[in-house]
């Protein structure tokens, strides 16, 4: 995206590389981070591209919110878990496929709310976490329980939860050699 993950792990002292598919979006993070005195690494590109470019491995890949926009999920975690370490990890945060989802997530946040523009989501793109969790541990991962992520309207913050219905994260560990 356009850096929100980026910069404050930059500032908590992470060695950050930020990649993403969207040219315009790596532009907008490297014009923010240089404004703000961030030493990031942007990279324009796709988990594919940094395989093929021999890309050495990360402590840390953090996942978020991106394997609802691809078009082969499987694919893209058994990429991405590739660019794990040994014993390092990867965050994946995603939207579950549920009629839960589809009512908060797309037509509450695109249509009603307008905090997304519409059509960001395909309800059919999003992720079980059964599957995503299937997806990790064939690529070799050891994958913790999903935690759900819930958004309280009312204190206007986010919690962990036990709820799985709309937004959730797995970790997963990419095993020691």
């Amino acid at each position: 995206g356009g850096g929100l993950v980026c910069e404050p792990m930059t500032r908590l002292g992470a060695a950050v590389t930020g990649v993403d598919a969207s040219e315009k979006n790596i532009k907008t993070a490297m014009t923010h981070a240089q404004e703000q005195g961030l030493d990031i690494d942007y990279r324009a590109g796709t988990a594919e591209g940094l395989i093929d470019g021999g890309e050495t491995q990360f402590d840390i890949v953090l996942n978020l919110e991106v394997v609802e926009h691809v078009a082969d999920p499987h694919t893209f975690l058994k990429d991405t878990a590739s660019l794990v370490k040994p014993g390092g990890l990867m965050i994946v945060a995603t939207l579950n496929r549920t009629a839960k989802a589809l009512a908060t997530a797309v037509v509450g946040a695109e249509y009603v709310l307008g905090w997304l523009p519409r059509g960001t989501h395909d309800w059919s793109k999003f992720v079980t976490p059964d599957e995503a969790t299937a997806g990790l541990k064939a690529a070799g991962m050891d994958v913790e329980p999903p935690n759900g992520v819930s958004y309280s309207p009312l204190s206007d913050s986010w919690k962990i939860s036990s709820d799985t219905k709309v937004n959730y994260m797995i970790v997963a560990r990419r095993p020691a050699e």
